[in-house]
């Protein structure tokens, strides 16, 4: 009788546990997907695009691989969210600077395998001349696994529209350096400003503005990259996405 009674249950709790394998295969994403995804400028029109790895104007100095075209993608929750930061810097004569966004896997995989070419230094002097190449992986300027393939991290900086000129940080994207860190020259939190030779109270003041409109919005920040902010809610958290980086012909908002 026991073995009668024992039976019907442990049916209900396999099937259970196929639904719910199930469930969760169809709720993760295909990686090579870029459905859910949109162009930036179609939700932000008046974002500038100057997406640094399709050019050669980057830490490595050429080309990235997976950057096809000149473009930047988002899921649409972050570039929803992104059109509330533009909205909210616009009032106060910004407009906001994009140099990353989505970053597909194949991207990544080459960032790793230039650093692991330690005499490859063509643009050493530009973002990183304080710093042996050889300690860019180490010290995690360079992982394996990047927030942007996930979909809704973005790097950026604000325009000035009243001098035509972006903002002055006081540092560049992608400088590899304690100089990038948020709280260099001061506390992000409060805003008050730590005197030093390298930035001044007006740059850190500028960080400060791009980084309060990110966060009012959503976003949350990396404690190495003024420019890096990461939508808190991101809808795919453990999806790295693999499409290259091109226009998207079928999305539609």
């Amino acid at each position: 009788m026991k073995n009668k009674k024992i039976l019907p249950i442990l049916l209900v709790v396999l099937l259970m546990a196929s639904c719910r394998s199930l469930t969760e295969q169809a709720a993760k994403p295909n990686a090579d997907n870029s459905s859910q995804f949109v162009m930036l400028t179609d939700a932000v029109p008046d974002a500038i695009l100057e997406i640094r790895y399709f050019s050669t104007y980057n830490f490595v100095g050429k080309r990235i691989d997976g950057y096809e075209q000149p473009t930047a993608l988002l899921t649409r929750q972050a570039a929803d969210s992104l059109r509330a930061v533009s909205d909210d810097v616009k009032r106060m004569g910004y407009r906001l600077k994009i140099y990353d966004a989505y970053r597909p896997q194949k991207a990544v995989d080459h960032f790793v395998r230039w650093s692991l070419e330690v005499k490859d230094t063509l643009m050493k002097r530009y973002f990183y001349p304080d710093l042996d190449k050889s300690v860019l992986f180490a010290q995690e300027y360079i992982m394996e696994k990047s927030g942007h393939t996930r979909g809704s991290t973005v790097d950026l900086t604000l325009f000035d529209m009243a001098t035509e000129k972006e903002l002055d940080m006081g540092g560049t994207f992608d400088w590899f350096g304690h100089e990038s860190h948020p709280d260099f020259g001061g506390n992000p939190d409060t805003g008050v400003y730590t005197p030093n030779d390298k930035i001044t109270s007006e740059q850190f003041a500028h960080r400060m503005i791009l980084r309060r409109a990110m966060l009012r919005h959503g976003f949350k920040p990396l404690d190495s990259e003024w420019w890096h902010f990461t939508l808190k809610n991101e809808p795919f958290p453990d999806t790295y996405f693999t499409f290259p980086v091109r226009q998207l012909q079928n999305n539609k908002r």
